[in-house]
């Protein structure tokens, strides 16, 4: 993938917004920006829609802005002229996948059948869009035309909101997700931004899915660490389990052998996607200890401490 899926795909939803008054497109983008999404595909289906590229891609640079419902290659200069950083289609116009290709113009083509995927494949692309997402069979179509178009991946859009999110970026295959549930168009005509701020806010948070997963205690030596563990076991009921490094009381409780980071101990918090949950918090500011990165043996991370403690205890990210 090129840099710019690189990164759709760590922010992991992309809006699609319809904007009929460009002098909406700067509100919108600090709401969506604000609510932890620095991305919008900006559909050309209004006569605002260049306009209002123009003025998210100045005001907004490190916000993705992209153009959607291309249909012409004027459109697509049009387009990029105004600062968009990528293009997507509906369907899969050949003309417009080599204009956009010869320019090196990221494009994100519809399909929605194994002769349109081929046809990407052709033309060099390695992701294209799946619309309209669920009337085209959704997930399960997806997961089907993957079998033989190993290397492809997809976008999906249309008809996915908050509660399908989840099926879809769990396959592996989906690089992000297209929707407009967060950006309706009667919170955009009536100014009410920060209800999307709001949306867009709970969008990451169902998409991350933080979750407590244990807390951890430090205890002076494995007799304590033991002890301790023993007396969580028995006052609620849990199996207690000696391990290398800790004695773990049910799932909730860890008691560390000897003091590892954190005063107190550490908590460790679950989430959906570790790559993703990484992304978007490093964009609020927080840091991570790269030395406690702990990968599988596909490289994929597995756990990550942040740098500093709260409230006396470190905390570490962990794949759900």
């Amino acid at each position: 993938m090129n840099k710019i899926m690189e990164e759709i795909s760590k922010i992991g939803i992309v809006p699609v917004i319809a904007l009929e008054d460009a002098k909406d497109a700067k509100p919108l983008a600090e709401a969506l920006c604000r609510g932890g999404l620095p991305c919008a595909e900006v559909t050309f289906r209004t006569d605002a829609a260049e306009e209002s590229i123009r003025v998210m891609a100045k005001e907004f640079p490190d916000m993705l802005v992209g153009a959607g419902t291309v249909l012409t290659t004027e459109q697509v200069d049009r387009a990029v002229g105004a600062g968009a950083k990528f293009i997507v289609s509906p369907g899969l116009n050949p003309k417009i996948v080599k204009y956009c290709v010869s320019k090196d113009i990221p494009i994100v083509p519809g399909t929605a059948t194994p002769s349109e995927v081929e046809t990407a494949i052709e033309n060099g692309l390695d992701v294209v869009k799946f619309f309209p997402a669920e009337q085209a069979g959704g997930i399960d179509m997806i997961k089907a035309m993957c079998g033989p178009y190993t290397k492809m991946k997809f976008m999906p859009t249309g008809g996915i909101n908050a509660d399908n999110l989840k099926s879809y970026l769990d396959f592996h295959k989906i690089v992000a997700c297209g929707g407009s549930w967060m950006v309706k168009k009667e919170l955009v005509a009536a100014g009410k931004f920060d209800e999307i701020e709001t949306l867009t806010r709970e969008a990451v948070g169902k998409m991350l899915g933080f979750e407590l997963k244990h807390i951890g205690i430090n205890a002076a030596d494995e007799a304590e660490a033991d002890e301790t563990a023993a007396a969580f076991s028995k006052i609620f009921g849990v199996a207690k389990k000696n391990g290398n490094s800790s004695v773990f009381a049910g799932t909730a409780v860890e008691v560390m052998k000897k003091p590892y980071l954190g005063r107190n101990g550490h908590i460790a918090v679950g989430t959906n996607y570790m790559e993703r949950a990484i992304y978007h918090l490093q964009r609020q500011g927080f840091e991570f200890e790269e030395n406690t990165r702990k990968t599988d043996d596909k490289g994929n991370t597995k756990a990550i401490y942040f740098k500093g403690e709260f409230g006396g205890f470190a905390v570490h990210l962990v794949q759900a």
